[in-house]
């Protein structure tokens, strides 16, 4: 880390980064009269603790150069989520927050890491960036506090869903264990009475799995309240995203288009703004990832480096949109190259499909270009 200095010591700006953890922060601070960074270990949590040290390199810095510097501080998206760059920016702050994935680390399968290499490596990254280098890393774009409250109707539903599938599936596979077969939990789990069943060697359930079956009823019952709540809120709660909550309006229109995958993608996708067709594919995950050295010469699939929810949505916005948009020209690229085909190279070409839906969908959302050969919903009455 030494000849940092010299790079930065043209603006009066002081660069900092955080490595965050669950008891304690390690603070890295790079003024422009020092070669080294200086390291501080603060308390996790300890907000106050972390202006203090930010402050006093500020105020050593207008105490030799006679000027304010601007302060930039930088950390690793992960569990502290977004709280303390809004808690910085209010303290005229500029904080940035970093995709740890972008992050460049040492290739050797035994490399060292510490949190001290891993601040400094931040702290190095940050800086390149600042300079203009902006290939070292991606930042991520912090949503206001509405924007990220959006989010929670549709991802506690997603949780939901998974935990009503684990219920059904339990009861299934108890029941199966007895030899009683063919009956649809989902539907009938208010009307099923474990007490009337018969095993498949004629006899009653015994005591006890007859209960633990119930306890699963009672629990299936349970989340789908939950998810009808969510449902509601997700659909009818007021919210003061106004422009977001336009977007899924204008996606609902579409046909194919429900209220589950409109949600996701305007408030996962739609809700930022990108500044050309690359960036929305980039964001979501579904860009392919070349492999183009020497010799060799391949696609190694899409990158998924993006948005997980974002890009389950799309895919499966793909599939409805060839069954509710046979006629589009989305829908007809896709069958003319896949014509006689199955199984593994339509789900390559689905994924396809799915980048130049998000691209046209993004599109119509940004201009009002509804896709080409697209249908709309008939207006409800």
């Amino acid at each position: 880390m030494t000849g940092i200095s010299a790079t930065i010591s043209n603006k009066q700006s002081i660069y900092a980064a955080l490595e965050l953890s669950k008891n304690s922060w390690l603070l890295a601070i790079q003024v422009p009269e020092r070669d080294n960074p200086s390291l501080h270990t603060i308390k996790g949590g300890d907000t106050d603790g972390l202006m203090a040290k930010l402050d006093a390199a500020r105020d050593r810095v207008v105490k030799l150069t006679g000027q304010t510097p601007t302060v930039t501080l930088c950390y690793e998206a992960g569990y502290d989520g977004f709280w303390l760059a809004r808690f910085l920016e209010q303290r005229g702050l500029e904080c940035l927050v970093m995709e740890p994935a972008s992050l460049q680390v040492n290739r050797r399968a035994r490399r060292v890491k510490t949190d001290r290499i891993d601040v400094e490596n931040i702290l190095h990254t940050l800086i390149a960036w600042s300079r203009g280098e902006r290939h070292v890393c991606s930042m991520v774009v912090i949503p206001s506090i509405d924007e990220e409250d959006l989010r929670r109707s549709h991802r506690e539903r997603d949780r939901l869903i998974r935990e009503r599938t684990a219920h059904i599936n339990r009861i299934k596979g108890l029941l199966f264990g007895q030899g009683i077969r063919g009956i649809n939990v989902k539907s009938r789990y208010q009307t099923l009475t474990p007490a009337a069943l018969v095993t498949g060697d004629g006899r009653p359930l015994p005591e006890r799995l007859g209960r633990e079956i119930t306890r699963e009823i009672e629990r299936l019952a349970l989340v789908q309240v939950q998810i009808a709540e969510i449902e509601h809120e997700r659909d009818k709660t007021p919210t003061s995203c106004e422009v977001t909550e336009r977007k899924r309006h204008q996606l609902l229109c579409l046909k194919g288009m429900g209220p589950a995958l409109s949600s996701t993608l305007t408030r996962e996708v739609y809700y930022r703004r990108f500044a050309n067709r690359r960036q929305v594919a980039s964001y979501i995950g579904i860009t392919p990832s070349a492999y183009d050295s020497g010799e060799g010469h391949r696609s190694q699939g899409i990158s998924k480096a993006g948005n997980r929810l974002a890009r389950v949505a799309i895919v499966e916005a793909a599939w409805l949109w060839l069954r509710h948009q046979p006629d589009s020209a989305l829908s007809q690229w896709f069958h003319e190259r896949t014509q006689g085909q199955k199984g593994r190279i339509r789900r390559v070409m689905i994924v396809a499909l799915a980048r130049k839906l998000a691209i046209a969908l993004w599109r119509y959302l940004e201009t009002g270009l509804i896709p080409e050969g697209a249908s709309l919903k008939a207006r409800q009455r």
